[in-house]
């Protein structure tokens, strides 16, 4: 019999428990999820504008981030990545940093998602009508200036969709972070329900928690896709 208490946002309930996992599950998904967001601008660029050199770079980066499995990527970053980071900075005779758990999960997530956001926004890029950037160039406009005011806005109703599921998968992938340890919803989902024993309760919980976020996710992105496609035409179905 499933004892409701259990659930309960006040002690003894553990309740309360879930909610602070998933305010921190949701805090590194936002963290991660703008920091891969600054990559992939960054990376599209380089793929798109850069050198020979830049370019090489930014595919060898994407095709590692794509083809190796994200637990992988987040237990090879998270442990390796601080001591890469503490190595470095004992080399230059300064002493090793005490790196929290939520900043190495932010950018663990930032640098797992800044590959599948280069590609989207490279290709949100590319689905630009070449000829808006040539007239921008024939008004002798800044190359700066024409990703300003000519570039991010175009290709922005062509980037929410892939933008929009990166999200909801960052949301995801901080459950990851729970096989190094980093109490998020689904360790401490996890924690809750090796103590009480009642797993059925406390992981349908944490499903509902996962559901909950992603339908205010699609109302805020629904909002979000029609508000940047105004004045465009609607595809015919």
């Amino acid at each position: 019999m499933i004892s409701w208490e259990l659930l309960a946002l006040s002690p003894p309930g553990w309740g309360g428990v879930l909610l602070r996992g998933l305010l921190t599950s949701l805090e590194v998904a936002a963290g991660g999820y703008i920091v891969g967001q600054i990559i992939g601008v960054f990376g599209a660029a380089g793929k798109l504008y850069g050198g020979p050199v830049i370019r090489d770079l930014m595919e060898i980066y994407t095709t590692v981030i794509r083809a190796v499995p994200e637990m992988v990527l987040i237990v090879l970053l998270y442990y390796a990545g601080t001591d890469a980071l503490n190595n470095i900075l004992a080399s230059f005779g300064h002493e090793a940093m005490d790196i929290s758990g939520m900043v190495a999960g932010i950018m663990v997530i930032g640098l797992v998602q800044g590959g599948y956001s280069t590609e989207v926004l490279r290709g949100a890029i590319k689905a630009i009508p070449p000829g808006q950037i040539e007239a921008a160039r024939a008004y002798g406009m800044a190359p700066a200036k024409i990703m300003r005011r000519i570039t991010l806005p175009a290709m922005l109703p062509h980037a929410i969709p892939g933008l929009a599921n990166l999200w909801l998968i960052t949301t995801k992938d901080t459950a990851l972070l729970a096989v190094v340890g980093f109490t998020e919803l689904t360790l401490a989902t996890r924690q809750a329900a090796g103590v009480t024993k009642d797993y059925l309760l406390f992981f349908s919980a944490a499903g509902v928690l996962y559901l909950i976020v992603t339908l205010i996710s699609n109302v805020i992105i629904h909002f979000i896709e029609k508000r940047a496609r105004r004045g465009m035409t609607r595809p015919q179905s």
